[in-house]
């Protein structure tokens, strides 16, 4: 995708909300693409297939709790391949109810106040990664 370029991907009666939208193309680029898929990778405060750092846990909490939910998510759960898409699933039904692919993929790499700029490399490479792996 080139700059500027937007792929909503909100089904036909644009009524699915992150948690029923199917985030699994994105979320498997994610996974590979931040640690070939490996549930205990580490880079300093970040670990697990997505990456996770202690403020996105504590993010998707607060989260949960504003909306009156009882689950909570550990920093353990970080290394959870279910639970790390769960993480991701609350982040984007808070700062990408549209379910646009490419903001998920600006907010997951520079986080909510991202610069397109500096996350246009990881759109373009999260879209390669979907087209080459897109079931025939």
């Amino acid at each position: 995708m080139g700059q500027g370029t937007s792929t909503a991907a909100v089904p036909s009666d644009s009524t699915a909300t992150a948690a029923e939208f199917d985030w699994e193309p994105v979320m498997e680029a994610i996974i590979w693409h931040e640690s070939k898929g490996n549930p205990r990778a580490r880079c300093g405060i970040y670990v697990g297939v997505m990456q996770i750092a202690p403020i996105l846990v504590r993010e998707c909490n607060d989260i949960l709790k504003q909306r009156g939910k009882s689950e909570r998510f550990k920093l353990d759960d970080r290394y959870s391949v279910e639970k790390s898409k769960a993480m991701f699933k609350v982040i984007m039904s808070k700062y990408n109810p549209e379910n646009d692919i490419d903001k998920a993929c600006r907010i997951w790499a520079g986080g909510i106040r991202y610069s397109i700029k500096k996350t246009q490399p990881f759109v373009d490479w999260v879209h390669r990664y979907i087209e080459a792996h897109k079931k025939k």
